[in-house]
Order: C-alpha cells, then sequence, then structure tokens
C-alpha cells in the first residue's frame, strides 16, 4: 500500500535538488487550468526497487487511479490497483488516520506493507486491534522521502512478514 506524496515524491524537502530526482510539472484532477500545474519530484530508480519488493502494489493515496497516468510512466511502472477512498479525508474521532480503516478492510486479513508520511502511533494500535495478520506500517519523512535503506527493510520484511504493526524508519 504505497502513497505518493511524502514517500515517492518528498514534498517537504528543500527547495535544493535530492540526487536521483526529477522535478515534473503534472496536472491530475483538480490541477486544470486556471490553476498552476502541480510541482512533483520523482526518482525513477524507485520504480525497479518497489517491483524488487515482490509484493502486489497498490496506489494508497489520494492520486488515487491518476497515480497510473501520471506516477507510474515516470516510475516505469505498470498500471496498479488502487484504492478508492469512500470517506475522503473525513475526520476520524479517535484520531486513527482517514485512511487506515479503509486501507485495513481491503486487506481483509492479509500481510501487507503500508508506506506513508502521515502513519502515527494511534493508527499503529488501532491495525494491532483490527488486522489479523502481519502488518507493516512503515512511515517515511516527508522532507526525506524512500531512501535505499528503507527498501533494504522493505525488502526484508517482505521476505518474513512478522506478526503485529512494525516501527517506523528512525
Amino acid at each position: 500500500m504505497l502513497d505518493v506524496d511524502g514517500p515517492l515524491n518528498p514534498w517537504l524537502a528543500p527547495e535544493t535538488r535530492l540526487a536521483g530526482y526529477g522535478m515534473h510539472q503534472m496536472r491530475p484532477p483538480g490541477w486544470e487550468p486556471p490553476h498552476d500545474p502541480l510541482l512533483v519530484r520523482l526518482n525513477p530508480a524507485h520504480g525497479p526497487a518497489l517491483l524488487a519488493l515482490g509484493c502486489e502494489l497498490v496506489w494508497a493515496t489520494t492520486w488515487k487511479d491518476a497515480a497510473n497516468a501520471w506516477i507510474a510512466p515516470v516510475l516505469g511502472l505498470p498500471a496498479l490497483p488502487y484504492l478508492d477512498w469512500p470517506d475522503g479525508h473525513r475526520a476520524d474521532p479517535t484520531g486513527v488516520h482517514w485512511k487506515t480503516r479503509h486501507l485495513v478492510r481491503c486487506v481483509a486479513g492479509r500481510p501487507f506493507i503500508w508506506v506513508d508520511d502521515e502513519i502515527g502511533p494511534t493508527d499503529r494500535r488501532w491495525v494491532a486491534r483490527h488486522h489479523t495478520g502481519p502488518a507493516l506500517l512503515y512511515r517515511v519523512d516527508p522532507a526525506v522521502g524512500l531512501r535505499p535503506d528503507d527498501f533494504d527493510t522493505l525488502a526484508a520484511w517482505a521476505a518474513r512478514p512478522t506478526p503485529g504493526p512494525a516501527a517506523d524508519k528512525p
């Protein structure tokens, strides 16, 4: 389960160039004229690294299917399934992230990795109580994005899923 903004597009990174990243002007739904194009930083090396994980990749992003039109081609990814968010950005009264409940319903007890920049302790506790299979909730700093060591961690977990939600990147 892969978010775009934060893990793949380090939107909080300083304006200086990030090694390996290119800046792309994109017009996904909601960014049509008269709006300026959305500036998205992407690293094409992330596509092969994601495919090498050997996981079924699923977009878990507000980009939804637009990630297949705008993000996947830059990364060299095929069209991926995506989660449709029936509740949108509706705040959860318990403090659980708005994606968490729907994501856990969709995985239906199967092992999964969720890569996002907005995962918090409340989400970890909720997943631990409501998901029966192994889960890795992997928070990525939106000022840094995914790094090679992150892919090492994800690959190691994917090779041997461990019970319960695992920790953030330090």
